[in-house]
């Protein structure tokens, strides 16, 4: 076996699984929300100077949202499965640490007949 073949510590990548990241957590604090993948999120204007954290992930998020981030961005730079950056992402919410701008209503109902035209149209052209 060579010397570049042998397996090292430091290849293994992170040595705790990402549920540890949450202390075991599935949800966050306080209410439940859901965030969408291409939610926006942006660091609060109130947030002002540095604030002592739990995680080394929540920091680095907060870093990273100080322009407006998509959550699947920020789940993509720091490095952790999406469930753990919602579960976080919720935590910094309920701590009023961060806003959320939504992409587009949940739950409503398309009305626009313009672009239900449009889709019928792009149907029957198949």
């Amino acid at each position: 076996m060579s010397e570049d073949d042998r397996w090292t510590y430091e290849d293994a990548g992170p040595v705790s699984r990402p549920y540890m990241v949450t202390g075991g957590r599935t949800r966050a604090r306080g209410t439940p929300r859901y965030f969408d993948l291409v939610d926006m999120v942006v660091r609060s204007a109130r947030l002002t100077e540095p604030t002592a954290f739990n995680s080394p992930e929540c920091a680095q998020i907060l870093e990273l949202c100080r322009i407006p981030t998509s959550v699947a961005e920020v789940a993509a730079i720091v490095g952790q499965p999406i469930g753990v950056v919602r579960v976080l992402l919720g935590d910094l919410l309920y701590e009023n640490l961060i806003e959320v701008m939504e992409s587009a209503p949940r739950g409503g109902v398309v009305t626009d007949t313009h672009l239900l035209s449009r889709v019928l149209e792009r149907l029957r052209a198949l």
